[in-house]
């Protein structure tokens, strides 16, 4: 049995290779300007899908990724966060289109925000603060009674599984493992389909960069479920998945970390905060960030000039805090790591997102046209 001096060895491990590839992966939202708000926004007002397919060569590489693993034994969607019984898929929607409305109008989601914040950009800031605040009451203050008391009580069995590759299964009657893998390359291959159809929409750099980022949380996943997974802890006999918040297997999700990062930095003397992996990937992001805006010399200070575009920025942030929560993760959390395991939740909050950010976008061209 493992002792808990290794299992602090373990852990560390666990954390220092989250914070590696948190870094490598900062670098790669600035240096490919990786942006979900920014695709979406691109497709609605100027019809350009190029970072669209950016997005999707991301997800589809995620997805083919873990399915592989799970058809390999290496890990299981039902160890995830995203394996639940009951889908709670109006909280899952309507979260959706608030975060959704919210990075419209704090000029990007939250790994956008750390990347701009990481490029000097102290409006990000502002943005991360508010987001956190709003976060954690959503996670456990006010509204947090509010949310468990009404929209989360509307719930939908999730019948055959809460993942495709479950659906698949119980249709087929193929093994758990092979309908995994089955799965996850028929939707890779739609979204591979998609992505190559017209490659003049696409250069070389934005296949790669989005291939690196599908890569790097298909290796977050590998971290947190193989190398974090102790089949037996010592002291409560039972498996667990080292470092992270929830105690599964997790891999990039940023906005409840962000909330408790600034949790942790107000009350880390109470002495019953601990560092998670989820609180190293914002770090890495915006260290990895920082650094490619140095090296490139783009790192330029940016702050407020009109007290509209304040009001509008903390609006955003306090938009995506309560809209991730509910929505059980955001753009990245949700429409990355989620989406890779085939979650029908995270279909459901994706759709939300996307919903969100389109009105959103609608609502201010129209405004626009109005004052102009």
């Amino acid at each position: 049995m493992i002792t808990l001096d290794q299992l602090q060895l373990q852990a560390l491990g666990v954390l220092g290779l989250t914070l590696v590839l948190s870094v490598l992966m900062g670098a790669l939202f600035h240096r490919s300007h990786f942006c979900t708000m920014g695709a979406i926004s691109d497709w609605v007002i100027m019809g350009d899908a190029h970072r669209a397919k950016q997005w999707a060569m991301a997800v589809a590489v995620a997805v083919l990724g873990f399915g592989l693993m799970s058809w390999l034994g290496w890990v299981t969607p039902g160890n995830t966060i995203y394996a639940n019984t009951q889908i709670p898929w109006l909280s899952l929607l309507l979260g959706g289109v608030i975060f959704g409305s919210g990075m419209v109008l704090g000029s990007g989601c939250t790994s956008k925000s750390l990347v701009r914040l990481g490029g000097g950009n102290l409006k990000s800031l502002v943005v991360l603060m508010a987001m956190g605040i709003s976060a954690l009451a959503t996670l456990r203050g006010l509204t947090a009674v509010w949310r468990v008391n009404s929209i989360d009580l509307v719930t939908v069995d999730s019948g055959m599984g809460a993942f495709l590759g479950q659906w698949f299964s119980h249709v087929t009657h193929i093994a758990q493992p092979w309908s995994n893998l089955l799965s996850a390359f028929a939707v890779a291959s739609l979204l591979f389909l998609w992505v190559f159809k017209d490659r003049r929409t696409l250069g070389r750099s934005a296949i790669l960069s989005g291939a690196g980022i599908g890569g790097v949380v298909v290796l977050l996943w590998w971290v947190s479920g193989v190398l974090g997974y102790v089949p037996e802890h010592p002291q409560t006999l039972e498996p667990v998945f080292l470092a992270t918040a929830s105690g599964r297997m997790e891999a990039m999700s940023l906005t409840a970390p962000v909330a408790y990062g600034w949790d942790a930095l107000m009350y880390f003397s109470d002495g019953g905060k601990r560092v998670t992996t989820g609180m190293v990937m914002v770090m890495g992001v915006l260290l990895g960030a920082f650094c490619s805006a140095q090296w490139q010399g783009t790192f330029r200070w940016e702050g407020f000039t009109q007290t509209a575009d304040l009001g509008r920025h903390l609006l955003g942030g306090a938009l995506m805090g309560i809209g991730a929560v509910m929505a059980m993760g955001c753009s990245i959390g949700q429409g990355l790591s989620g989406l890779s395991t085939l979650s029908l939740g995270s279909g459901l909050a994706v759709i939300g997102i996307v919903l969100g950010a389109v009105l959103t976008l609608r609502w201010e061209m129209h405004r626009a046209e109005l004052l102009a």
